[in-house]
């Protein structure tokens, strides 16, 4: 980063070897530090308590708990600290719930290491992240028919939407509408809402294939 700020990242994953490597490539780069590597859900909820750190990547496919659900306790008991989910599961309903809840990141192990990395930097800066592989399954599993054909969104839920597609969180976009958090989130229920969809990103999936979505307004 430019301003010469350390991203600090907890590394939740059961797999040792793993974790070590991508401990070493996060100490390679600049801006990034690796501050721990839990193992389990219990090590997840108490090193991200102790260490408060700004991203935390995360395999939901922990040996002693739900790591979806180990997510969503981190993110209500820290929220300053941002969830990236990093996994090298296929199955749907895993995308389903993790879309679902909101993260800002999901990603497959099958990715390059460099897209993991700028993750890390774009969860940290309020943005969203998803592996193409995972939102191209999201988007054939997205049946159009279920939602009405005309989205009838008002010009504000519309500028919600554009920087939603663009991996905005609610945060970022309520600071670059110059709303409130509150606010912004009353107006993403309602583009949910309209577009028949349960979680951003289900949305954008839904927009893009409707076409309502215009190139990145960033």
């Amino acid at each position: 980063m430019d301003n010469g700020e350390t991203i600090r990242v907890l590394v939740v994953d059961g797999h040792q070897t793993f974790a070590e490597l991508l401990g070493h490539a996060l100490a390679g780069q600049p801006d990034l530090q690796c501050v721990g590597h839990a193992r389990t859900g219990q090590e997840a909820l108490s090193l991200a308590a102790d260490l408060t750190p700004d991203v935390i990547l995360l395999d939901p496919e922990l040996s002693d708990a739900d790591g979806i659900a180990i997510a969503e306790l981190i993110r209500i008991r820290q929220p300053d600290s941002r969830v990236v989910i990093l996994t090298a599961s296929e199955e749907q309903a895993l995308v389903r719930r993790a879309t679902a809840a909101g993260f800002a990141g999901f990603l497959s192990k099958n990715g390059a290491l460099g897209d993991v990395l700028n993750a890390l930097r774009t969860a940290h800066g309020g943005g969203m992240t998803v592996s193409t592989d995972i939102l191209a399954r999201l988007l054939r599993s997205t049946t159009p028919v279920s939602v009405p054909r005309a989205s009838g969104l008002t010009a504000r839920e519309d500028e919600v939407l554009q920087l939603m597609a663009a991996g905005l969180d609610a945060r970022a976009v309520a600071r670059r509408l110059g709303i409130s958090v509150h606010t912004c989130r009353g107006y993403q229920k309602a583009v949910l809402a309209k577009l028949g969809a349960h979680s951003q990103l289900e949305a954008v999936a839904i927009a893009t294939r409707r076409g309502l979505v215009r190139p990145d307004p960033r």
